[in-house]
């Protein structure tokens, strides 16, 4: 299992937009990732749990990772993390 932490530092938030670009990320992994923060857990594949967080600016979330390909899903691929959604999301600070 992969954990690590994030503040998010976008000013909006966990909003719709990065929310469905996180899950469709999440679903090119078969590793269980999910993102707890405020007191709640959701499956970081189902956009509805994410937003429903209501995460906002300056909230440190944590995210796990678990599964056989968790090592590419940890390192994030941050590379492609870049490009396809926002480091603010998925890759460590």
């Amino acid at each position: 299992m992969k954990t690590f932490n994030y503040t998010i530092t976008d000013p909006v938030g966990m909003h719709v937009r990065p929310a469905g670009k996180l899950v469709a990320l999440a679903k090119t992994f078969t590793s269980s990732i999910s993102l707890s923060g405020n007191g709640k857990q959701a499956d970081c594949k189902r956009m509805i749990a994410l937003t429903s967080l209501g995460i906002k600016h300056n909230d440190t979330i944590e995210v796990k990772i678990e599964g056989a390909d968790e090592e590419a899903a940890a390192a994030g691929d941050c590379a492609a993390g870049d490009a396809r959604i926002s480091t603010k999301y998925v890759c460590r600070s």
